[in-house]
């Protein structure tokens, strides 16, 4: 495992947040070794440029380089979310899109698609092996039965998301990057069972993986733990994120369309919520993750600031070096007669 990183995302702003190289220096001097790209922010890289010049990515990569960090991931959440929208989400997603796409469903897509090969290619030009998006959602509007869902429904969004994402997940197996989805609220894969419907659609795609968050899974009741013990196989990514679950008598899992600062479930802090991320941090060594450990700050109540200088330490002190040797190696070798005498087998 690698790190501590941290996603610039929610960061990006006034400065020192206002170009790549001075957040990249106020990251690195927090404690952060890599930093995870959005692709949707000028600010932070030129996509196109990225996919077409290497000069332009090495270029890039030696810019954060200079500033203490390595990229650690790109990202196309904003993206991917627009490969797959409902039409009741039409004008809220807009605000994803170029002005100039806005109104214009398909045209939007179809863009978002191409934005989508665009970080495949850009991906490789760096270097990297893993990418960050979002699937988009047709049915969870349909989350909740009521009105019964129409027999069918579910199965129709699910084969449509594998129609529109298995020539994305092509793309990226052509430039050798593998494709995480982060399993989130909103999206059609927000759980296990989601994401496995979607493999199903996908013929099983090798690079259709997923960028595993804990916080997600706290709100919506699960087990976080047990998902790396079914899932580890397909987890490439993984962002440390805290968030807490305290439901009451007056509102519980749904959040009552609360503010995050009201809600039952919210983000919080690495350390202030209620995440186990001793057993992740063990589970996810255990099976041998071999790829970053990133922050993904978001907070109801503390400063971003905060946070992140308070995030660094908090990941580097979880993170765990695997041993050279077992424990036990001291106390004995390899026999095969041994073995067999003490089996009674002569």
């Amino acid at each position: 495992m690698r790190g501590p990183g941290v996603f610039l995302a929610q960061f990006m702003g006034e400065a020192p947040f206002d170009t790549l190289d001075s957040a990249a220096r106020w990251m690195a001097d927090a404690g952060y070794a890599g930093v995870q790209i959005p692709t949707w922010d000028a600010r932070c890289i030129d996509l196109e440029r990225a996919a077409e010049s290497q000069t332009y990515a090495d270029e890039l990569i030696g810019r954060c380089r200079e500033a203490g960090v390595e990229i650690t991931e790109l990202s196309t959440h904003l993206q991917g979310q627009l490969v797959a929208v409902h039409p009741a989400y039409d004008e809220l997603f807009d605000g994803f899109a170029p002005p100039e796409l806005r109104g214009k469903p398909a045209e939007r897509q179809k863009w978002a698609v191409e934005r989508l090969r665009l970080a495949a290619k850009a991906s490789r030009r760096l270097g990297l092996s893993a990418h960050a998006t979002f699937s988009g959602a047709f049915v969870w509007g349909f989350v909740y039965p009521w009105p019964q869902r129409p027999a069918g429904l579910v199965e129709e969004a699910f084969a449509e998301l594998g129609r529109r994402w298995t020539p994305i997940l092509d793309a990226f197996e052509e430039e050798g990057i593998d494709l995480c989805f982060e399993l989130h609220p909103g999206e059609d894969l927000h759980d296990g069972v989601t994401f496995e419907r979607f493999l199903d659609q996908v013929g099983g795609h090798k690079r259709a993986n997923i960028l595993y968050d804990p916080s997600h899974m706290v709100l919506q009741a699960m087990d976080y733990l047990q998902f790396i013990d079914i899932y580890h196989e397909r987890i490439k990514m993984f962002h440390v994120k805290d968030a807490e679950l305290n439901p009451t008598g007056r509102a519980g899992v749904y959040g009552s369309y609360s503010d995050w600062v009201d809600r039952p479930g919210r983000f919080r802090s690495l350390g202030d919520g209620q995440v186990d991320f001793g057993g992740i941090f063990s589970k996810l060594t255990q099976y041998d993750y071999a790829g970053w450990a990133v922050l993904e700050w978001e907070c109801a109540l503390k400063h971003p600031q905060d946070g992140a200088r308070e995030g660094a330490p908090f990941i580097a002190a979880h993170m765990i070096r695997r041993p050279e040797h077992a424990f036990d190696d001291f106390a004995g070798g390899s026999d095969p007669s041994a073995n067999r005498r003490l089996l009674g087998l002569g």
